[in-house]
């Protein structure tokens, strides 16, 4: 089996549709797919419909956190979409983006990049914006090369010159709201470096105690030896460790299937989730 369990759609910061994400999931060779949209549940109905024959969806979402000023994404799978709790806090932080992104445009103009807010929303579309959607306008004006060089300190990444913070969960609430709403909860790409500072280690351990399932251990975001590291961690915590391609459609780089999941450990994950389950064509 080929498992790849963090994905985004238009409904947040992809460029596929939810359908055709699932579409090209399965031309890609994948038997299961998470779709993992930022703060958001809005995809799932359309991935559903057009899930094709063969494939398995795991409905997802990877919410913002922040630990000690330290920005950090938690994935969660399979929680019940509309337990009140976690609902209104999806609803906290999703509502946040606009103001947010609106405040890095007047940033950014200050700055000198004549950028605008309608571009930035005709790009994000009915899309949950987010940076990602600021950084390709900045593509298109020529301002940086490519999405991940606008992710610097001269721009937009978190200590960056044109920055403006959000709505983010406290990690630890996260993992009591997820679990709450039967989900399970794995920490997504926690040792990113080159996507600015990350939570100790000892933070990992702790997130572990409070009732962390797993940790994103192979991504495409750590070199190998960060990735034979976190592989340790999760044996010596008692975590998960999953594999993922965060594709992102066109907007990044990596491609569906770039790094996977072993299937007991999308098993043990099928196994945990109690707050829905996947769903096959």
């Amino acid at each position: 089996m080929r498992i790849d369990l963090h994905t985004h759609s238009t409904a947040s910061d992809g460029t596929d549709t939810p359908a055709e994400l699932v579409r090209n999931a399965a031309a890609a060779g994948l038997d299961v797919v998470a779709l993992t949209d930022h703060d958001t549940v809005a995809g799932y109905g359309e991935a559903i419909a057009a899930l094709p024959a063969g494939l398995t969806l795991v409905p997802g979402a990877e919410f913002s956190c922040r630990l000690d000023g330290v920005s950090l994404h938690m994935l969660a799978y399979l929680f019940d979409p509309d337990e009140p709790e976690l609902a209104r806090e999806r609803e906290l932080v999703r509502d946040d983006r606009v103001p947010r992104a609106k405040g890095m445009v007047a940033r950014l103009r200050e700055l000198g990049v004549p950028i605008t807010w309608e571009r930035v929303a005709e790009i994000a579309g009915d899309g949950s914006v987010g940076r990602p959607h600021i950084a390709s306008a900045m593509v298109e004006l020529g301002i940086v090369e490519t999405v991940s060089d606008a992710f610097t300190a001269e721009w937009i990444a978190d200590d960056g010159r044109a920055h403006v913070g959000k709505h983010e969960l406290d990690p630890f609430e996260a993992i009591r709201l997820i679990k709450g709403a039967g989900g399970v909860a794995v920490f997504a790409h926690p040792l990113a470096v080159k996507r600015g500072q990350c939570v100790p280690e000892t933070a990992i351990a702790e997130l572990a105690a409070a009732g962390l399932d797993g940790i994103e251990a192979d991504h495409m975001d750590h070199d190998a030896a960060t990735c034979e590291r976190l592989h340790g961690m999760a044996r010596d915590l008692g975590l998960l460790a999953t594999g993922s391609s965060d594709y992102h459609g066109s907007r990044k780089t990596c491609r569906l299937g770039e790094y996977t999941t072993d299937p007991d450990v999308y098993a043990e994950i099928a196994a945990r989730g109690s707050g829905a389950s996947p769903v096959s064509a």
